[in-house]
């Protein structure tokens, strides 16, 4: 971390607002499963002491750089199928389906809905291991004793989560989150901001958890500030920052770097 650098905090959640984003690919990698394929596959999971984490098809998992390992059996999920009208009544004799099988009509075909294996969860695969590198200048195990945080292991079948907090101590960040520094900031402020003591998250909370994922990373001099704006820009649709939410999110920032770092002559300035 450079010394004596001077960072404008103000500057930067003017930035998140005005400046251009881009949003991370990382949101659309894996394929968004509806709440009953998730609690089908997590079913499976508990039945077969698999450990749960994000799901996704055999290819899918080999075009991500991992392959399922040998002996591996492939979860089940229900999926919809379309199919042809002229090919219903062929369908209905060869599968042995009923007419209330088919969930729709529209332009000459019907849905229906069938059960397929072909679906793993991370702990199913094999290859490069994912262990997120240190973060320069700050310590994670000494922040969370300080911040008396804890860290579980990442159990949600949506790949695209980069991670959560739950209750009002604990976190998680999914081994395959792009940014697992950014992403672990932004759930510890949601914790010691008390948004889930607020019942659910609400875009103000996204937007202040983000701000201070955005001023901590800046300030450690990690990568991906386009990223955390275009998260801000989404979640405020046009909106401004309250005054109320920047001294929350400076505050939440000072901490959090305070806690992680073991010197403080050596943490840059900040201007708030």
């Amino acid at each position: 971390m450079a010394e004596n650098v001077r960072i404008s905090w103000q500057q930067l959640l003017q930035d998140a607002v005005n400046k251009p984003g881009t949003i991370h690919e990382a949101y659309t990698r894996f394929w968004n499963y509806s709440l009953g394929n998730q609690i089908l596959a997590l079913i499976q999971c508990r039945d077969r002491s698999i450990e749960p984490g994000p799901l996704a098809s055999f290819r899918r998992w080999k075009e991500l750089g991992r392959h399922v390992k040998k002996g591996e059996k492939a979860l089940t999920l229900c999926m919809p199928i379309q199919i042809k009208a002229k090919d219903w009544d062929q369908k209905l004799q060869e599968d042995r389906l009923t007419p209330e099988d088919g969930a729709g009509q529209q332009n000459g075909s019907r849905t229906i809905f069938v059960f397929k294996r072909n679906w793993f969860v991370l702990a199913q695969t094999e290859g490069d291991p994912y262990q997120p590198e240190p973060i320069p200048g700050w310590d994670k195990a000494t922040a969370l004793t300080a911040l008396n945080i804890r860290e579980e292991n990442f159990t949600m079948l949506n790949g695209n989560a980069q991670g959560y907090a739950t209750g009002v101590e604990t976190v998680a960040v999914s081994p395959v989150a792009a940014m697992p520094a950014k992403t672990l900031f932004h759930e510890i402020a949601h914790v010691i901001l008390g948004h889930h003591a607020d019942g659910e998250l609400n875009s103000l909370h996204e937007v202040e958890a983000e701000c201070v994922a955005l001023i901590c990373c800046e300030v450690l001099g990690l990568p991906g500030p386009e990223f955390s704006r275009a998260y801000v820009q989404h979640w405020l649709r046009g909106d401004s920052i309250p005054e109320k939410s920047a001294q929350r999110i400076f505050q939440a920032a000072d901490r959090i770097l305070k806690a992680g770092t073991a010197s403080e002559t050596n943490r840059p300035t900040s201007e708030m």
